[in-house]
């Protein structure tokens, strides 16, 4: 008996350590439509709701801003240094359009399924999940330590009436947490992999958090595989990216995410990965966490 109900568990959780074998896969998981999001040319014009930098110290490495900093005017470029992220988009967006509308109880099939729900999306870049996230219904709030990053978030926002209620802030999670501000569900997509604590930085995502709200965080698994495909492959042969965009050694495996977002009072429901078919040019979600990988969890206390 017991041999039969291994042998029907997904390959992946066999080996999962004790502390993610509660954690729901992908396979786990009812099949969600991705979410197709257009891609918009930006037009020269100034604004003068720009926020202004924040004087409290980022969690991002000094480094990582000036790297971000230099290639923010590219964001909205689907063929640019960020071509990955917009290939990926719509099945990052499926992933949290499907966790999100099974935990706080709305319809993933309706238009606007995040409709009432106070999302934030930090380490926003461009805007590229805020302004989906919007058309989805919710009240989207997109922080960034890159000022560039804020303006041209902004500049493209007001492009669409819908995305133009989209509140930007160059600022850090910490001084949010300062400010006592709260969200229904805390979205950091890709960006963890570059801040100087994780652990430091998990506890504002969850500070940030009402209780029983939702926090999704997204990242590079450090395994010899992603090694391969994330730096070798991404930066070097096919140069999605620009070199030297990640570091290796700052990678978090599963493991460890789903340890400190535990100790950071975030308990790990479901995670899945995302595989990259080149015959196709698609992301698609997955159970093989062993590159890309996304975990939704929920706020403890």
């Amino acid at each position: 008996m017991a041999s039969s109900k291994l042998l029907s568990q997904p390959r992946w959780f066999r080996f999962l350590p004790r502390n993610l074998s509660n954690v729901r896969l992908f396979s786990d998981l009812p099949s969600q439509l991705p979410v197709s999001e257009p891609q918009n040319s930006i037009e020269s014009k100034s604004n003068n709701r720009f926020s202004k930098p924040s004087s409290t110290p980022s969690s991002l490495k000094e480094p990582e801003l000036a790297k971000f900093s230099a290639i923010a005017d590219t964001w909205w470029d689907s063929e640019g240094p960020f071509k990955p992220l917009h290939i990926m988009n719509p099945t990052r967006l499926a992933f949290i359009r499907s966790t999100l509308c099974r935990h706080f109880g709305k319809d993933p099939l309706c238009a606007r399924p995040f409709e009432g729900l106070r999302i934030i999306d930090v380490g926003c870049g461009g805007g590229i999940l805020s302004e989906p996230l919007a058309r989805m219904g919710a009240a989207v709030t997109g922080i960034d330590a890159v000022e560039k990053n804020i303006k041209i978030a902004r500049l493209h926002a007001n492009l669409d009436p819908t995305t133009s209620t989209i509140e930007y802030c160059c600022t850090t999670a910490e001084k949010l947490v300062d400010e006592q501000r709260k969200f229904d569900a805390v979205v950091a997509l890709e960006v963890i992999e570059h801040v100087a604590d994780p652990a430091e930085f998990c506890k504002s995502l969850a500070a940030l958090t009402v209780h029983e709200g939702a926090t999704v965080v997204s990242t590079i698994n450090r395994s010899m595989r992603s090694y391969a495909t994330a730096i070798v492959a991404a930066e070097y042969l096919l140069q999605w990216l620009p070199k030297g965009t990640h570091e290796w050694s700052s990678f978090l495996t599963p493991e460890e995410l789903t340890m400190i977002l535990k100790r950071a009072s975030i308990d790990v429901k479901e995670m899945a990965g995302f595989v990259y078919n080149p015959l196709t040019g698609r992301w698609s979600l997955s159970d093989d966490i062993s590159v890309n990988f996304i975990a939704f969890g929920t706020k403890e206390n």
